[in-house]
């Protein structure tokens, strides 16, 4: 049977070669970590496969509880990912009630993240058993641990699937412009009301790009990390 869904990414390395990482699932739980790890140019970074994968992209925030200003944060988020459901948790104290309107019973999620986001930990308080191993935090670095070395499907509680994933240590795009596009959504319009079709966003006169980088109503790294996604799109690592 055709796959009614896929996240993928380029495998790790020098190979050009597609890696499934979840297929036919319903939703997509992209975690990002609210410790010292946070890092809004991954959250793009992940959105743009999630878009392309054909299943409903959802934010989850984990580590709420060791964070200082969780509203600013989410603030920041929902200005890069609009229109994309944004659930602030802390797996730790068991406080992902909200998420369990995604794990009825004939659906499937997967967690996708990088290592130490805490996948494990939100995987034990939906099931409300310690069920899978969970690393400490590094002291050092504060972030978590990788912890998960394999995929599995889990029955939750709630009569939903659930699919674990180990942990990310870099995620290669393998998709085509259409999740970055969909992604930098603001910058795609923005490149519209340009005075010509063929603007570079570089010295052309009239340029909505540039004029919004100059007031600072687009943010300048996030329009540095759109030109990156669209490089490497193209110019994959070999």
């Amino acid at each position: 049977m055709p796959r009614a869904s896929k996240f993928s990414r380029k495998v790790a390395g020098v190979t050009t070669e597609e890696q499934i990482v979840a297929a036919n699932v319903d939703t997509l739980f992209l975690v990002i970590g609210l410790d010292g790890d946070f890092n809004p140019r991954r959250v793009e970074r992940y959105l743009a496969p999630a878009w392309d994968s054909g299943a409903t992209p959802v934010l989850v925030l984990n580590k709420a509880d060791v964070c200082e200003d969780v509203t600013a944060l989410i603030a920041e988020v929902e200005l890069i990912a609009a229109g994309i459901p944004v659930h602030p948790v802390s797996a730790l104290d068991g406080d992902v009630d909200e998420l369990r309107r995604y794990c009825v019973s004939g659906q499937t999620v997967a967690l996708i993240g990088s290592s130490g986001v805490g996948k494990s930990t939100l995987i034990n308080a939906l099931l409300g058993e310690d069920r899978q191993d969970t690393g400490d935090v590094s002291e050092h670095q504060d972030r978590g641990r990788h912890t998960t070395t394999n995929r599995e499907l889990i029955v939750l509680p709630t009569g939903g699937l659930i699919i674990d994933n180990p942990g990310m240590r870099e995620l290669q795009l393998w998709s085509d412009d259409a999740g970055v596009d969909e992604t930098f959504a603001d910058i795609l319009k923005l490149a519209g009301e340009c005075r010509f079709r063929d603007c570079r966003h570089e010295s052309e006169p009239d340029c909505a790009v540039q004029a919004a980088l100059y007031d600072g109503t687009l943010d300048g790294e996030r329009y540095r990390n759109y030109l990156k996604l669209k490089r490497e799109l193209r110019y994959p690592r070999w």
